[in-house]
């Protein structure tokens, strides 16, 4: 007979807001949370600390609703680089106990102990799964939420279940207990709109989905009803991909309102530069490449509209990335109204360290050279200062060229639990 395996997904608690905590200690006993810049127009909650969402605060609140249920909150904007630093630091914790470990996002993994927790003489896998947590708590100062099981779907769903700093087992004896019994929103995947056609046939707990029919969800969901049913029955099979596998982040983008209205073709070329530099250089600098690239526009119409292109080699290469995104533009705006936001993100991210395919028709010698000049580029800002080497466009509007676009609106999206870039369910529940 098979044995099952052991699962573990751990889950650090609060995780932008308990960094922020950790080096800013006067934050501990405060209502505090992690958004966007204040006066940016759609700036919102990223993550909050207890006190904070004890009196209502929720992530992906606007911060002027923050405001409303929680006057004296403090916001903080985020430092992606630290999180990053932090995530990659538990991590390293996780791999000291197996190879099997897979980001999702940059505060969740999950990690296949199960030749691990067969040599330390257990089954159930909760003396490492304790071990893991004490270390997270002792050297990085933060704490975690662990889930056990036998399956990713169910020990994510004993991440969840109690929180903050505590440990929950979800095994074949008691998930009928614990899981099953549930609302059906609390299991991965089923998020607001799923969860209302679920009620409508009167399916209002995870236990209710596991005894459903599999060829009714499959006739109301497609495909994914019959993937519902699995989760909620326990029988997942997905493996726990192996370290290194899968970059921890999915996208890096970076978008800006500008200072004034883009009237000119130019005016936006110079902007998907700005933006396309500060992406580059935030790739670099966590090791990661990407053959996705998009670009989103708002003009002062209220009209917006976002474009990717895939591209042949994966890159963090300024000029390449900003050739691709402005393309994007020229095939895609016509200048109806002026334009007021500029977005460039790329996606699909991979390590660095990923061999590739050579291009026959793309020199690698010239890549070589851009790439080179980027990292001088780099180097002369961080000791010098952002406005110590500028593009020769920059200079033909100081008002656009003023932006630091790397110190502005960066954005950082953590993986689906679908790696295959597409939402699942057709819908952003969770």
């Amino acid at each position: 007979m098979v044995s099952d395996r052991i699962i573990l997904h751990s889950d650090c608690n609060c995780f932008y807001a308990a960094v922020e905590m950790l080096h800013n200690p006067e934050l501990r006993d405060v209502p505090m949370a992690v958004g966007g810049d204040p006066e940016a127009r759609h700036g919102i909650i990223l993550t909050a600390n207890y006190i904070a969402k004890r009196r209502g605060v929720k992530t992906g609140m606007a911060l002027w609703e923050a405001r409303q249920v929680c006057r004296d909150i403090v916001i903080v904007t985020p430092n992606y680089d630290e999180y990053i630093r932090f995530s990659r630091k538990a991590r390293k914790i996780y791999g000291d106990y197996t190879d099997l470990v897979e980001p999702y996002g940059l505060d969740e993994s999950w990690l296949d102990i199960t030749d691990s927790a067969h040599m330390l003489g257990t089954s159930s896998g909760m003396s490492i799964a304790r071990e893991i947590s004490n270390r997270i708590k002792t050297e990085l100062g933060i704490t975690v939420s662990v889930g056990v099981s036998w399956n990713k779907i169910f020990s994510k769903f004993g991440s969840d279940y109690k929180k903050p700093d505590a440990i929950t087992l979800i095994s074949r004896e008691n998930y009928r207990d614990i899981v099953w019994r549930s609302p059906v929103s609390d299991l991965l995947y089923v998020g607001r709109r799923t969860t209302v056609k679920l009620r409508k046939y009167g399916i209002l707990t995870i236990g209710d989905l596991a005894e459903a029919d599999p060829e009714f969800l499959h006739s109301v969901f497609g495909k994914i009803g019959y993937v519902l049913s699995a989760f909620a029955r326990g029988e997942d099979q997905t493996p726990v991909a192996a370290a290194g596998d899968y970059a921890p982040i999915k996208s890096v983008g970076n978008s800006t309102t500008t200072p004034r209205d883009l009237v000119t073709n130019e005016d936006v070329r110079m902007v998907i530069y700005l933006l396309s530099e500060s992406v580059a250089a935030r790739l670099r600098e966590n090791h990661f490449i990407g053959d996705v690239i998009g670009i989103s526009i708002r003009d002062n119409g209220l009209y917006s509209f976002t474009r990717q292109h895939r591209v042949k080699i994966a890159t963090n290469i300024s000029e390449e990335i900003a050739g691709y995104a402005w393309q994007l533009f020229l095939e895609n705006y016509n200048w109806e109204h002026p334009i007021r936001s500029v977005g460039v993100r790329v996606s699909n991210l991979v390590p660095d360290t990923m061999p590739h395919q050579t291009d026959l028709f793309m020199s690698e010698e010239i890549r070589e050279k851009y790439l080179k000049a980027d990292l001088a580029v780099t180097d002369i800002r961080r000791r010098y200062g952002y406005e110590s080497i500028l593009r020769g466009l920059m200079y033909f509007d100081k008002a656009l060229s003023g932006l630091d676009a790397k110190a502005d609106d960066h954005m950082i999206h953590p993986v689906a639990y679908f790696q295959n870039g597409n939402n699942v369910l057709g819908e952003n529940e969770k």
